[in-house]
């Protein structure tokens, strides 16, 4: 993980004794970036070489199509983000969006921005996360474009996946009654964003230190080198289920169930003692003097799926350790609750990560 080999400023990514962009110029960036990539292979046809990728999709499958656009000094911070793991993160949360649709992922395009003060060493680095998680993920690179940046290094990813078209799971087919689940566990990633956050600060008034993450590398790799939860899609489907609903949780719990609910047409119940907690984020919760619930319900960047089923399906997923049933679906429509162990309900809202109204 994350943690294992984590420093502050862990890559300078200056010019001294490394190899300039402009040596290679564009095209021969893109060959040299490219090279670890396998062949095309089906359902691609053609891909990186031509002006575009040609790609035939399964007999009677529709295409499912996202991208995610990732900004330094908004979505990263370079100053503790190996590049590596965000070519990995720039991949998974594609992968994550594609699963959360129910869908298969086949391929990705990549397009980068980065200034002179970038290295082809570094680019390497991040080029070697994005082939670590094509190959993780079973996807194929089928081409992308480059460009200079002013703004600092600008990454993004779209996939493509394919999916039956009564498979797909789309956000408003959820319906009062229906059991709300979330895989793994949640507010795992803004802890480790905490950490980091408070370590940087440290780092800066003593840059001769470099923090000891020992006791944070779960959190800090969850936010660092998240993970699709492709297995979780593949479990349903063995199971014999199929989700009403579902989303993938970059915003933290609550926002993603008020854009269920609202696409819905439903209200919701959770229950706080349900909810996923790992005890590596409850620690830092209380380093921090916060409640655990708080980050898991606003916190966001777990990637993990949050999903409803039908009640009548309980038999079928309560043996599942990989999710937990969280809650259910209401016919107060808007009206989203989180009940304590005490049984008091209390409405939340979402608080999660906002591009327009928030600040990094």
């Amino acid at each position: 993980m994350a943690g294992r080999f984590y420093t502050f400023a862990v890559y300078r990514i200056g010019m001294a004794g490394l190899t300039s962009i402009e040596r290679l110029g564009e095209f021969g960036l893109i060959d040299h970036l490219t090279k670890r990539f396998p062949l095309p292979q089906a359902p691609l046809l053609t891909g990186i070489g031509d002006d575009a990728a040609v790609y035939l999709p399964a007999a009677g499958k529709a295409q499912v199509v996202t991208t995610d656009l990732l900004l330094e000094g908004v979505h990263f911070d370079l100053g503790y983000t190996p590049l590596r793991h965000l070519g990995y993160k720039a991949v998974a949360v594609n992968v994550s969006d594609l699963a959360a649709m129910n869908a298969d992922p086949v391929g990705i395009t990549v397009s980068f921005g980065v200034s002179s003060r970038f290295s082809v060493e570094a680019l390497e680095e991040l080029y070697a996360g994005i082939a670590h998680a094509c190959e993780a993920y079973g996807v194929q690179l089928l081409g992308g474009d480059t460009s200079s940046s002013r703004q600092g290094l600008v990454l993004s990813v779209t996939a493509v996946g394919e999916a039956h078209p009564g498979q797909i799971t789309y956000r408003h087919g959820a319906r009062p009654g229906d059991l709300i689940c979330v895989s793994g566990d949640v507010g795992a990633a803004y802890a480790g964003l905490m950490v980091l956050e408070r370590e940087k600060a440290v780092f800066k008034d003593r840059p001769d230190l470099q923090p000891d993450l020992t006791s944070y590398d779960y959190v800090v790799g969850r936010l660092l080198r998240p993970e699709a939860r492709l297995d979780i899609v593949r479990l349903l489907r063995e199971l014999g289920v199929q989700p009403t609903a579902m989303m993938d949780v970059s915003d933290g719990i609550a926002s993603e169930l008020h854009h269920l609910c609202r696409q819905s047409s439903c209200g919701a119940q959770i229950y706080a003692h349900k909810i996923p907690i790992d005890y590596q984020t409850v620690a830092v919760a209380e380093e921090f003097k916060l409640p655990p619930v708080a980050f898991a319900l606003n916190g966001g960047e777990d990637y993990e799926l949050i999903f409803t089923v039908p009640i009548g399906q309980f038999d079928t997923i309560k043996s599942a350790r990989d999710f937990a049933v969280i809650g259910h679906m209401t016919p107060d429509a808007g009206i989203i609750q989180l009940v304590s162990e005490g049984g008091e309900a209390v409405d939340i809202e979402a608080q999660g990560w906002n591009h327009f109204t928030s600040t990094p």
